[in-house]
C-alpha cells in the first residue's frame, strides 16, 4: 500500500504546509507498513528537510512548463509519478485545487480536510470536517484509490526522521491552458493560513486608521492579522485577510476576535481554532457563545494594556 504526498512549495521554498502533510503521510504509512514518497514540482529547497518529517523517497517533478500554477496542469505531472493508493495533500488553496483533478484522472475517492490520522486503511476511513467547519463526519473511501487532503494546523508538523534518497524526473507537461498576465506576492507578512497565532478585528474598530493597536499586538504575539467580511467589503483591510465562510477558513491554534460581532458566516472560517478568545463591548454578541474566553470591554483600552503587559513579560 505505497503512500505518496504532495509537499507543495512556493518559488521553490517548502511550506510548513508541506511539512504536516508529510508527517501525516508518514503517520499512515507506519499504519499500512510502508514508506512514504513525496513530489514537488521545481522545488530548490533541499529534500532533507522533507526526510526530516518522514519522507523516505522524494520525487522532484523539473518542468519549465509549470513555472506559473495551473491545477489541471500540476495534476497531470502529479499523476504521471504517483503510483500509490494512498495520495495526501495539504488543504492549502493550490493543493485543493489539485486534489480534485487528480482523483477524476486516476478514478480516486477524494476525502478533504481531514483532521485525524486514518481510523482504518482498508476501506479507508478518517475523520473530517464538515459544514463548514461547524461538524465532524467519519468518512468512508472505497474503490481504487484515495486522495485525502489534511486541513492545516489540525494533525501538526511531527518529526519523523529518515534516510532518504530523490529522484529528479524531468517532464513536459502541457499548461496552455493557463496564462499568466501579472504576479504579485506579498512580503513580510505571515500566511495566515499556517500562523498558529491571529489577531483579527472588526467594525468596532470604528476606521481603518485604528489598525495599529491590532497590528501591535499580532506583533508582540508574533501573530498574523485577519479581519470580518464588513471589514474588507469597505476597504479598511485587504480581501486577503478575510475570514469566513466567503474567505479564508483557518485553524490556528489561539484566535483573537476584537470588536466582531460573530455571525454564522464569520464562525465558519474560525470555529476550528484550538482557542478563541472575543473581546467586545457589547455583552450580547453572538461570539461569546463560541469563546472559550470572552472579555467585555472597550477595545481601544484593552488592546493597548493587553500588548503593553506580554511586551513586560517578555522583557
Amino acid at each position: 500500500m505505497a503512500v505518496f504526498v504532495y509537499a507543495e512549495n512556493i518559488n521553490g521554498v517548502y511550506k510548513k504546509a508541506a511539512f504536516e502533510a508529510v508527517s501525516y503521510a508518514k503517520a499512515v504509512a507506519d499504519k499500512a507498513g510502508d514508506t512514504v514518497t513525496a513530489i514537488s514540482v521545481n522545488p530548490t529547497d533541499s529534500s532533507d528537510l522533507l526526510y526530516k518529517y518522514g519522507a523516505s523517497n522524494v520525487i522532484n517533478i523539473k518542468d519549465e512548463g509549470l513555472k506559473n500554477f495551473s491545477a489541471k496542469a500540476f495534476a497531470q505531472a502529479v499523476s504521471e509519478v504517483a503510483d500509490g493508493n494512498i495520495i495526501v495533500f495539504p488543504h492549502t488553496t493550490d493543493a485543493s485545487s489539485i486534489a480534485p483533478m487528480l482523483a477524476v484522472m486516476k478514478n480516486y475517492s477524494l476525502i478533504t480536510n481531514a483532521l485525524e490520522a486514518p481510523e482504518n486503511l482498508s476501506p479507508f476511513q478518517v475523520k473530517r470536517r464538515a459544514f463548514s467547519g461547524k461538524g465532524f463526519m467519519h468518512a468512508k473511501a472505497e474503490g481504487n484509490g484515495v486522495i485525502v487532503t489534511v486541513s492545516q494546523n489540525a494533525f501538526g508538523v511531527k518529526e519523523n526522521a529518515v534516510s532518504g534518497s530523490e529522484e529528479v524526473k524531468n517532464l513536459s507537461v502541457a499548461n496552455e491552458d493557463t496564462k499568466v498576465i501579472s504576479h504579485e506576492q506579498s512580503s513580510g507578512k505571515l500566511d495566515l493560513k499556517e500562523a498558529e497565532v491571529v489577531v483579527s478585528a472588526g467594525r468596532g474598530m470604528k476606521g481603518p486608521e485604528n489598525w495599529g493597536m491590532i497590528e501591535d499586538l499580532a506583533n508582540v504575539l508574533g501573530a498574523a492579522t485577519a479581519c470580518s467580511k464588513p471589514v474588507s467589503d469597505i476597504g479598511w483591510r485587504p480581501h486577503t485577510e478575510h475570514v469566513g465562510q466567503t474567505g479564508k477558513a483557518i485553524s490556528p491554534n489561539l484566535y483573537i476576535a476584537v470588536g466582531i460581532s460573530g455571525a454564522i458566516q464569520h464562525l465558519a472560517g474560525v470555529n476550528s481554532s484550538k482557542t478563541i478568545v472575543v473581546i467586545n463591548s457589547d455583552p450580547e454578541a453572538p461570539f461569546f457563545k463560541s469563546a472559550d474566553y470572552g472579555v467585555v470591554g472597550d477595545a481601544f483600552q484593552i488592546i493597548p494594556a493587553l500588548t503593553e503587559k506580554i511586551k513586560a513579560i517578555k522583557g
